[in-house]
């Protein structure tokens, strides 16, 4: 009797120890599987100002290009493109042109020309003059040197029937220049660069104080107009735009640079303003 008794003890003690060990591991311990890490796509995060971390690219579709960002205060991302491709074009005429050499010049990378200027013609004045030596053959040799730059295909027009209150660009008189120059030409522009008005000023006697004849002023006149055009000096003596003229004629150079020069906008080739 006292050994079922004991019996009963001890398996009693063994069902509570038993139970025992089975609540210390289901009730206070939480499971493996609660204790995994949050799925990766809630792993990332952003803190303020973060730009969100780009998910990869499904397999087979290619990433969308990066797209300029927008300078709220500089030109839009055409009129980026065109410039590029305007100096393109300039750095690829290096040979046949001296666009590049024009450019380089220019204090505000800008190209200057006539724009718009066949149905409405450049207003001139071309008036006679009392100074010494003056020939009304000049005259005449001025208008042939127009005529000779439109031969050429510049697409603009001028008319000499201005006066001095109409004319847009004005051509004046002197007997000679200080230094080695007999002729010069001032021009005015616009925002856009396109050309709004010039002076242009021939001298009679040359640097040597020799008396200039009628088509010693062609030349001159070729070499001004050239400027009046927007075109700045060739390093080469081959051109009637070399800054001391040596020949008598517009060169194949001279063509190709100014008819480039009409095929481009006018305007900035910077990068931004």
């Amino acid at each position: 009797m006292l050994e079922r008794r004991i019996l009963i003890l001890v398996s009693t003690l063994v069902v509570f120890l038993v139970s025992a060990a089975l609540w210390n591991t289901f009730v206070h311990h939480p499971s493996r599987a609660a204790e995994a890490p949050t799925a990766a796509a809630d792993s990332v995060t952003t803190s303020p100002g973060a730009q969100p971390l780009t998910p990869p690219a499904s397999p087979g579709v290619a990433p969308s290009p990066p797209q300029p960002a927008a300078d709220a205060g500089g030109p839009s991302y055409i009129v980026l493109l065109a410039r590029s491709e305007i100096r393109r074009r300039i750095r690829a005429s290096a040979g046949l042109t001296y666009m590049n050499d024009i450019v380089a010049a220019s204090p505000d990378s800008e190209i200057h020309r006539w724009d718009g200027r066949v149905g409405s013609p450049v207003r001139v004045l071309l008036a006679p003059s009392t100074t010494a030596n003056f020939q009304p053959a000049f005259l005449d040799q001025v208008r042939a040197a127009f005529q000779r730059w439109i031969e050429v295909g510049v697409p603009v027009r001028f008319t000499f029937d201005a006066d001095t209150s109409t004319a847009e660009v004005r051509f004046q008189w002197r007997i000679q220049f200080d230094g080695e120059k007999s002729g010069q030409t001032e021009l005015q522009w616009d925002d856009e660069g396109k050309l709004t008005g010039g002076t242009v000023t021939l001298a009679t006697f040359d640097p040597k104080g020799q008396p200039l004849g009628p088509d010693d002023v062609r030349v001159i006149a070729l070499h001004e107009i050239g400027h009046l055009l927007g075109l700045d000096h060739s390093h080469d003596t081959g051109d009637i735009m070399y800054a001391q003229p040596k020949v008598r004629d517009l060169s194949p150079h001279d063509i190709a640079t100014v008819q480039l020069l009409y095929d481009l906008a006018p305007g900035s080739l910077r990068g931004s303003r």
